[in-house]
This record gives structure tokens, sequence and C-alpha cells, in this order.
């Protein structure tokens, strides 16, 4: 069940076979990798596609060092030309790529059972609670003028209104006529939100200020 459907010279049947398959499977990645991610149309077929694309490349290469070594030349290039991805876009990059070299090399059914099996896996771990942090910590940005001394400003309205307050970086703006504070805080109650604002926006000026979810580098990797 799990031996290559290529044994000796490539034929024409045995192509079209494994290039459906790929096809097939990457349609599911895609499915899958789309469900829980907001990622581009491009980047979703992308996915899809990239089964079969591996799948040629390996196909060509076939045992061919020579042929081998240019593919990698070629496909290096590749890098220069693209922008850094999250973490799940890279894993279904990997996932993808995985996938055709099973179906480049004639393994099907360990394709197949590899998709459903990481497909299955994937969908748990993104409707539990897994790998989430168990603290909601926000990230706090405040805008205040260079005549404001920022440090210990705003201790006594963090100690009102957070459980836990780090200052992460501060940077000047506006021809170092501003500085902008990057905060991680933990709010003592979500509902005194607003209130805590208010007293910043009393404090700073009226100046900007920003609070959010922290994206941990937006998830890149």
């Amino acid at each position: 069940m799990f031996n290559s459907i290529l044994s000796g010279a490539l034929t024409m049947e045995a192509f079209l076979i494994c290039t459906v398959c790929s096809i097939i499977l990457g349609a599911v990645m895609a499915w899958l990798h789309s469900l829980y991610n907001n990622s581009s149309k491009g980047f979703v077929m992308t996915i899809a596609l990239m089964p079969a694309i591996v799948q040629m490349v390996i196909m060509l290469v076939n045992g061919n060092l020579g042929t081998g070594v240019a593919v990698m030349g070629a496909f290096s290039l590749v890098r220069f030309r693209s922008i850094p991805g999250n973490a799940k876009e890279i894993n279904s990059i990997f996932m993808a790529m995985a996938v055709g070299l099973a179906t480049g090399t004639g393994y099907l059914a360990v394709a197949a059972v590899f998709v459903i099996v990481l497909g299955g896996i994937s969908i748990l771990y993104n409707i539990s609670s897994f790998g989430e942090t168990k603290m909601k910590e926000k990230e706090l940005r405040i805008t205040i003028p260079e005549s404001l001394d920022y440090t210990g400003v705003f201790d006594d309205l963090f100690t009102k209104y957070t459980k836990k307050n780090e200052l992460i970086h501060v940077k000047t703006a506006n021809m170092g006529s501003l500085y902008k504070l990057n905060y991680r805080i933990l709010l003592k109650s979500p509902d005194e939100e607003k209130a805590f604002i208010d007293e910043l926006r009393c404090r700073n000026g009226n100046l900007e200020i920003a609070i959010g979810k922290i994206t941990y580098g937006s998830d890149e990797l």
C-alpha cells in the first residue's frame, strides 16, 4: 500500500496519476490553511499548486546530480523576491513541499495519509487553546512631548489599572520633539480600559495612544 507506484521508467500514466494526486492534496491543504488563516488568494493558490510543482521538479531531477544542483540554484533566487511570512504560512509551505516530495517519488498513499493526519491535527490545534498565552497581556503605545520626563510619569496610573507593566522600548519622533513609548501591560479589569486611556490622555497632552493585542512579532519566524 505504501510502496511507490514509480518502478523503472516514468510513464505518462504514472505522471498523470501523481499530478492529479498532487493537485487534489494541494487543494485540501489550501482549504485547511484558509479555514483558520487570513491569507491572500495568491498565497492560498500557491499552497494548492506547490505539491504539483515540487513533484515535477523531483521527477525531472530523478537522481541526476547536475540537474539537481541547477534546480537548487534556480529556486534559491526566489528567496530574494519574497517577503517573510508568518509561522502558519511557513508551516503550510513546508507541508506542501513534503507532499510534493512524496508524490514526486510515487508514494501517493504516504502523501494522502500525511495530509489527513497533519490536517486533522492542525484543525484540533486551531479549535483548542493549545499554544495560547494564559495571561491576556496587551501592547500599549503612548506618545509624549519631549518636555515630559517619561521615567515614572505614569507609575501611579499603572499601579491603579494594571497588574503588570513593562517598558519595552523608547524612540524619538518628529525631529526629536516627541517620544514614543512602548509598554507591555496586563490590565486588572478589561472594563477599565477606556478609563485608563482617558487618564493617560490627560497626562500626555492628548497625544496619540494605542492599545491592542500583542502580535509577538506578527507570528514571524
